[in-house]
């Protein structure tokens, strides 16, 4: 597999880009890794990097963007925070790597038996977290129904949710990227991934 290049980079639209992140995702949960000479991408992008996607997804170990869509050294922009949750931080990794980096894609990846979405579902409280789990509430409020503890189904309908509650934030919160969707410039898309077959499923 070839490193992005900026003839690459700019020759994608966002439905290409889209097409390259549902490929590699099926060779990854069929176990068919594309053949990369990391060496060589490693020395290619010395001289400069032209991903074609933003990944935000969360920190979680068992869900690498990279390998999970099957991408090499230069590919994707991976920004991960637990539950994969947004904040200006985000929004300007997300913003750089569109309108300055020329990326075509905005994934939101959420993934299911996530701990902090499960977390946020049962009122964690603690430290830091509790900060950031709030950012997580409006997903647990859509789905819950009544003061009963949530089953583990709907905590995973949270998860999905919470992709949503994401997708909207960065639309309202960024005019750049908002407008450059508007133009069909980029794609803002979410997505889920299931840590029990490694595939994932774009909403």
């Amino acid at each position: 597999m070839r490193t992005q290049t900026k003839e690459t980079q700019d020759n994608l639209t966002p439905k290409c880009a889209h097409d390259i992140l549902v490929q590699g995702n099926k060779r990854f949960a069929e176990n068919l890794k594309a053949q990369r000479n990391l060496q060589d991408q490693v020395f290619e992008t010395s001289k400069g990097q032209f991903p074609f996607a933003v990944i935000l997804s969360c920190i979680d170990s068992r869900v690498p963007a990279e390998l999970v869509f099957d991408q090499g050294i230069g590919d994707i922009f991976s920004v991960r925070v637990a539950g994969n949750v947004v904040n200006k931080d985000v929004l300007g990794s997300m913003e750089y790597a569109c309108k300055v980096a020329g990326s075509k894609i905005v994934v939101v990846m959420g993934h299911t038996k996530c701990g902090a979405v499960t977390a946020a579902c049962k009122n964690v409280k603690l430290g830091n977290i509790t900060g950031l789990l709030e950012k997580i509430t409006p997903a647990v409020n859509t789905i819950r129904k009544d003061d009963n503890e949530l089953t583990d189904e709907q905590i995973e309908e949270v998860s999905f949710e919470n992709v949503n509650v994401s997708i909207d934030r960065i639309r309202k919160e960024s005019p750049i990227l908002a407008e450059m969707e508007e133009k069909g410039e980029i794609e803002i898309v979410g997505a889920s991934y299931d840590v029990n077959t490694g595939l994932v499923e774009f909403h």
